[in-house]
């Protein structure tokens, strides 16, 4: 079953997710954690032009449905909390902006992106509760199993961290995804089926996959440029989602399996692929249900 399909399944209409920049911040841009963020993060590679933190979410969610209606007049829409963390801060804020997205005409449900680190408990009673009334998919940035490649990244969280907030979510009903970077140069392809197994092992829904990608402006872009390291090309990448996904249950279903950034800002690597066309591609390598 394609993530779509599932959508369809779940929700009993064809959904689009609209993403949502609710101007949130993260505890390793401010302090809590780190500072300057994780080394590969450029958050202009993936927020839409009606993502501006001066305009409100009811303003956002109008703007993305006025967009898409022009082409799917009937469609029905899932709030997505993307931009930074988007359960970091105080908790009836974090509240207050989920209760404004779902008072928005034909927004059927929502998706929080956030940090294993950043979920406090009473945020999560909330999210039991509001689970019980809508459709919710809480979506935690895990990037690796690995402890040297999250220091590396200046991530800020453990891998255990990401285990135990899977677990505590899961285990209070609600849909949890996952969000894995494939690629860093500190990863050889013995430790990224190990991390399959890993990331197999837990009460999952939906995971994402991509390609590590350098981003002008980052941390990483600069390291890069001083010192490059071999990026996979396509024909490679595909060859390794193909072990990595061998490696998952069936029961977890897969998003995605690559990420577009602009090409104005992308250094490598240059595919000039979008998820469709990157998902035909494992098709005609054999992939089904994607």
């Amino acid at each position: 079953m394609t993530y779509g399909d599932w959508l369809k399944a779940q929700l009993g209409c064809k959904v689009q997710k609209i993403s949502l920049n609710a101007g949130f911040s993260c505890p390793n841009r401010d302090g809590k954690v780190g500072r300057g963020g994780c080394t590969y993060c450029n958050n202009q590679t993936f927020n839409p032009s009606y993502c501006e933190t001066h305009k409100t979410v009811t303003q956002q969610l109008e703007e993305g449905k006025a967009f898409f209606a022009r082409k799917y007049p009937d469609m029905k829409y899932l709030a997505y909390f993307q931009a930074y963390t988007n359960t970091y801060g105080d908790v009836q804020h974090c509240i207050d902006l989920y209760e404004e997205a779902l008072r928005v005409p034909d927004v059927v449900g929502i998706v929080i992106a956030t940090r294993p680190d950043c979920m406090p408990p009473a945020l999560l009673d909330y999210l039991t509760q509001l689970n019980r009334r809508t459709f919710l998919v809480v979506e935690y940035g895990v990037e690796s199993a690995n402890d040297e490649t999250l220091r590396w990244i200046n991530r800020g969280h453990t891998w255990q961290q990401s285990v135990d907030a899977i677990t505590a979510t899961a285990e209070r009903g609600i849909r949890v995804g996952a969000h894995v970077i494939l690629g860093f140069p500190t990863e050889n392809h013995d430790e990224l089926m190990r991390q399959a197994r890993l990331i197999g092992s837990l009460p999952l829904t939906t995971l994402k996959l991509h390609q590590l990608q350098i981003i002008k402006g980052t941390h990483m872009a600069r390291a890069y440029e001083a010192q490059p390291w071999h990026m996979p090309d396509v024909e490679e990448y595909i060859a390794l989602v193909k072990d990595y996904v061998a490696q998952l249950p069936t029961t977890i279903l897969l998003e995605r399996f690559v990420s577009s950034s602009p090409a104005h800002l992308l250094i490598a690597p240059k595919w000039g692929l979008k998820n469709h066309e990157f998902t035909d591609l494992l098709r005609k390598h054999g992939f089904e249900g994607v």
